[in-house]
């Protein structure tokens, strides 16, 4: 009896521990939905944290109303930039990570901590660089200029990847080898259908990236029709707080489906690649 109290006191006090720092995270996001359907618009004319009253005026006025806030051009801004980026950042940092796996050449140790100390800084110390980069090469006003951007520091956080890399036997390479196999061949063909899951985790971190980064395109999109999700909420006025609460429901919306759709290639990918063999 008295283990039973103690196991159910433990569990108790684990589900409160839990309970409570949950309850802090989702205040912020049951606070914004609501906002969102805010009928007055402005965050002033809240009792308290909450609207007064509620309408769905401002979803409307999201895609309708595009004379001075083109929401949908936006959105479509925002989802070519994450499709291209993800595509590209995928495609090189699988790449990489297999190089870095299977191949041993010279100063491949040395390349590897150099990437590692190099992922320690953050990437907004790098931005002046970016941006004198940019100015150079015509990138400034340029929805390819973010793309290249996301796609090249991509291929630095191959880590993870190169984990779930190890973890799949040489010997089966060395079997394809023996039967005619080139290189690239025992990627496409036996290496990549093992990685689905790695894959998959490598493409969805590598499309909300871009999704719903501000700085970047704050810094490289100087023009209202060029702007992202991000930059263009940012831009709306103080009383068009609600239709600021809209976009931002809205544009969580496909990366949470996404997210809810690809749980059990997240975990698997994640927690394989996190293992050294």
């Amino acid at each position: 009896m008295n283990q039973k109290l103690r196991r159910l006191g433990s569990n108790t006090a684990t589900y409160l521990v839990l309970l409570i720092p949950s309850i802090i995270f989702l205040f912020p996001c049951l606070w914004l939905i609501l906002a969102s359907f805010s009928s007055s618009g402005s965050i002033y004319s809240f009792d308290g944290f909450f609207p007064t009253s509620f309408s769905l005026g401002s979803f409307k006025a999201l895609f309708t109303d595009t004379v001075m806030y083109d929401y949908p051009e936006w959105f479509k801004n925002t989802l070519f930039i994450a499709v291209m980026s993800c595509l590209l950042s995928t495609i090189l940092v699988i790449l990489t990570a297999y190089v870095m796996s299977r191949f041993h050449f010279r100063s491949r140790k040395a390349l590897m901590k150099t990437t590692l100390v190099l992922g320690m800084f953050p990437s907004f110390m790098s931005m002046v660089a970016v941006y004198l980069l940019c100015t150079q090469f015509g990138l400034i006003n340029s929805s390819w200029g973010l793309i290249l951007i996301y796609s090249a520091g991509a291929p630095t956080g191959y880590m993870v990847q190169k984990g779930f890399f190890d973890t799949i036997p040489s010997a089966i390479d060395e079997a394809a080898r023996i039967d005619g196999a080139n290189n690239f061949t025992i990627f496409r063909k036996i290496t990549l259908p093992l990685s689905m899951p790695m894959v998959v985790y490598t493409a969805l971190t590598s499309f909300t990236w871009p999704w719903s980064d501000f700085i970047l395109p704050k810094l490289l999109l100087k023009e209202k029709s060029l702007y992202t999700v991000a930059v263009g909420l940012m831009s709306l006025g103080e009383t068009e707080f609600a239709r600021f609460a809209a976009g931002s429901v809205f544009i969580a919306v496909p990366i949470v489906i996404l997210y809810f759709c690809l749980t059990r290639f997240l975990v698997s990918g994640l927690t394989a690649g996190a293992v050294k063999s």
